[in-house]
């Protein structure tokens, strides 16, 4: 009788120690999660505050219809320096693949000769000047009937911002060559962490032998050197600061939760490599010349459709 009573009292003392084990897991985990919550909604906010006053105006759009598993963003680079309108200096596509996880990068030269809705042919840079978003959409819609589902638009500026509240300690990039004409840094050939600032100005530098097909060559390696910057396990804690930031540096169709939303689920998809394309490509265009629009690339409009099809994989949607 006293052996079973001494049992069931050490029985008893067992459940009683995992159940409080169990509890201190639970309260753990619990103050953790609220202790992450909190920093999150502060960084958030503390980027909110820092791009109070910065956010262009808002833009007119109407999305093309939703696809099943590739969804398209119109991403728009201008420096507008303070004024009212200016043209586009950076036209990409990039479509994401929710399913694989796959990512395509689209840049669209800006001296391309565009027919613009409404109005007689121009660089396709213009598009923006005269119309804004919705305009540059319809042109790049009728020339390569392409669906565009959501947009970003950025002054080059807050681009700078947003870089170094990304990675603070810059953004490793190989410089291939020196370069310091009209980009306002001066940087030297070889591997470098750049900052804000002298990352626009590696993206932007156009003043030798390759002109702008080089500026859009760099444009596309310093989209790759951020994907991996965001894919970084180290840059996780800047996100909730990053995505409050973007709330006033970049003009966006997508709320702030379709933000974040997207971000983790490109960054839980794992390891993403981005395929790469320039249009015009290679060989299906010429060089031209017009008194009301300045030199232009004239190119085959429907030989590049076809290949921005085939890489796209529209077909299949």
């Amino acid at each position: 009788m006293e052996e079973n009573q001494l049992h069931e009292t050490r029985q008893t003392r067992y459940k009683k120690r995992k159940l409080r084990k169990g509890r201190l897991f639970f309260t753990t985990l619990l103050l953790l999660v609220i202790g992450i919550s909190i920093f999150a909604i502060y960084q958030y906010r503390s980027g909110l505050k820092l791009a109070d006053e910065t956010k262009l105006p808002e833009e007119e759009f109407v999305a093309d219809e939703k696809q099943d598993t590739i969804t398209n963003y119109l991403i728009i680079g201008v420096d507008s320096r303070g004024e009212e309108k200016s043209r586009s200096d950076t036209m990409m596509l990039l479509s994401w693949n929710k399913d694989t996880n796959e990512m395509k990068l689209v840049s669209f030269m800006r001296d391309i000769y565009a027919e613009i809705p409404g109005y007689q042919s121009y660089k396709l840079n213009t598009a923006y000047y005269l119309g804004g978003v919705q305009l540059l959409k319809d042109t790049l819609n009728n020339m390569f009937d392409i669906p565009i589902h959501h947009y970003a638009l950025i002054d080059f500026k807050n681009f700078e911002s947003l870089i170094d509240i990304l990675a603070p300690n810059g953004v490793e990039i190989d410089v291939e060559k020196d370069m310091s004409a009209h980009i306002g840094v001066s940087l030297s050939q070889g591997v470098q962490n750049l900052n804000g600032q002298e990352l626009l100005g590696y993206s932007r530098f156009r003043h030798d032998e390759e002109g702008d097909f080089g500026r859009v060559e760099r444009q596309q390696k310093v989209i790759e050197a951020l994907k991996d910057e965001l894919l970084s396990p180290k840059n996780l804690p800047n996100l909730p600061k990053l995505v409050g930031a973007a709330q006033g540096y970049v003009t966006t169709d997508l709320t702030a939760s379709e933000e974040l939303k997207t971000v983790l689920s490109v960054v839980a998809g794992g390891s993403v490599e981005i395929e790469k394309m320039t249009i015009p490509a290679e060989g299906t265009f010429s060089y031209g010349s017009y008194s009301h629009a300045g030199s232009v690339i004239e190119i085959d409009k429907e030989e590049n459709k076809e290949l921005l099809h085939q890489f796209l994989q529209l077909e299949g949607e």
